[in-house]
């Protein structure tokens, strides 16, 4: 069972990885090389556990310790009690979701273990807000993807927000990073898989049409800004659109995705 450890110093070392959660490129920076990410929130806390992933510490207020009593009985990890105004000053922000813990990160899998027996993957080019790839992989998680892969530029899943947003769908979705930009799409077409890129080129097709039919299929989004690089837009095997009204030209990557994998879903 977790060892509750009561504290009352903001600046007690033991509370090193719950600081500072607001500022980004520090967060970025502190978690890698400590190999560690933050999860926010009981249920999101508690389906990192269940997920796997291997405590560090954790940290909240005495009025949630009771509601959290089963996740704490199954870890060896200290718990540290602090009043929730010592939880701000640490974490700089109000921790109203009554808990976080700090959790050791894995290594990312293979592709081979990634794509073992799946038929519907999402591949993210330059995806680089956080909160955008949290939506993604909920999204993902919701409408029965296999599996998700990343280009290398792409913001950390395991960050607490994207985390956060995602509601923990990254410990339910089978992920890692491509290590091969370049002919990352040329792999998978080879692998199997229908790529398929949600672009506006002249020569997109409704996503209805581009997916009807296939077997396999990986849907490929770009960059919040500029969308698709050249590279992936045409060495894609087919390009797809989600029509739109006149006037609009195109979605929030996050809510395109969402779209494209409920058609896809049902081809």
């Amino acid at each position: 069972m977790a060892h509750l450890v009561e504290l009352d110093d903001p600046a007690d070392p033991r509370l090193a990885d719950y600081r500072d959660l607001r500022d980004v490129e520090l967060r970025k920076h502190l978690e890698v090389e400590h190999g560690l990410f933050i999860a926010e929130g009981a249920k999101v806390v508690r389906r990192a556990v269940e997920g796997g992933f291997r405590p560090r510490s954790f940290l909240m207020a005495p009025r949630w310790l009771d509601g959290f009593a089963d996740v704490l009985e199954v870890t060896e990890a200290p718990c540290y009690v602090v009043s929730e105004a010592l939880a701000e000053e640490v974490t700089g922000f109000h921790v109203h979701r009554g808990a976080l813990a700090s959790l050791e990160r894995r290594a990312l899998p293979s592709i081979d273990d990634v794509l073992d027996g799946a038929r519907s993957v999402l591949v993210l080019e330059d995806v680089v807000d956080h909160t955008n790839v949290g939506a993604i992989f909920r999204s993902g998680a919701a409408l029965g993807f296999d599996a998700v892969l990343l280009a290398p530029r792409c913001a950390d899943p395991l960050y607490r927000r994207s985390i956060k947003v995602g509601m923990g769908a990254v410990f339910q979705v089978p992920w890692t990073r491509l290590p091969d930009w370049y002919d990352a799409l040329p792999t998978l077409s080879g692998r199997g898989f229908t790529t398929v890129a949600l672009t506006l080129a002249a020569d997109s097709s409704p996503i209805e049409a581009a997916v009807a039919g296939l077997d396999r299929v990986a849907l490929v989004l770009g960059s919040e800004g500029h969308g698709l690089s050249t590279r992936w837009e045409q060495s894609a095997d087919r390009r797809a659109i989600i029509p739109m009204a006149e006037g609009i030209d195109s979605l929030n990557v996050a809510a395109a995705t969402a779209v494209a994998c409920y058609v896809t879903a049902r081809r």
